[in-house]
């Protein structure tokens, strides 16, 4: 990005009164979190999402299925956030109104102090069947 750019990115910033962010995968991915899609690491190049991530694959092994997001959550207690979710909360701080959207399902942006984030695929953190 050139500097002309980002002074017209800051510009904005400073006029607006509702900033929304939208984040997935990437963000998060530089913390050591694996995405779904990648071709080599990703969950799904690794696991079927049919036998993992459906209804239907609880009814048939929910030992397997719970197992999987446990692995999931423990993962994800070794990893920090990273400059990026520290960035979004500290942008919240700097604009009248902040509205942070996240695919994800970690809780990075809120270990990094984000508040009030709204997770479109829910959190692994609070599991509920």
């Amino acid at each position: 990005m050139n500097e002309r750019a980002i002074d017209d990115c800051l510009a904005l910033l400073r006029q607006a009164e509702h900033v929304v962010v939208f984040t997935g995968a990437g963000v998060s991915a530089e913390s050591g979190i694996p995405t779904f899609r990648d071709a080599l690491t990703g969950l799904w190049a690794l696991h079927d999402p049919m036998d993992l991530a459906t209804p239907a694959a609880f009814e048939r092994d929910p030992a397997l299925v719970w197992g999987w997001y446990e692995w999931r959550r423990q993962q994800l207690q070794s990893k920090e956030p990273n400059p990026a979710h520290h960035a979004i909360a500290h942008l919240a701080g700097r604009v009248p109104r902040l509205t942070l959207v996240t695919q994800n399902v970690d809780n990075l942006h809120e270990r990094a102090g984000s508040s009030q984030v709204i997770h479109l695929h829910g959190d692994l953190q609070s599991p509920r069947c």
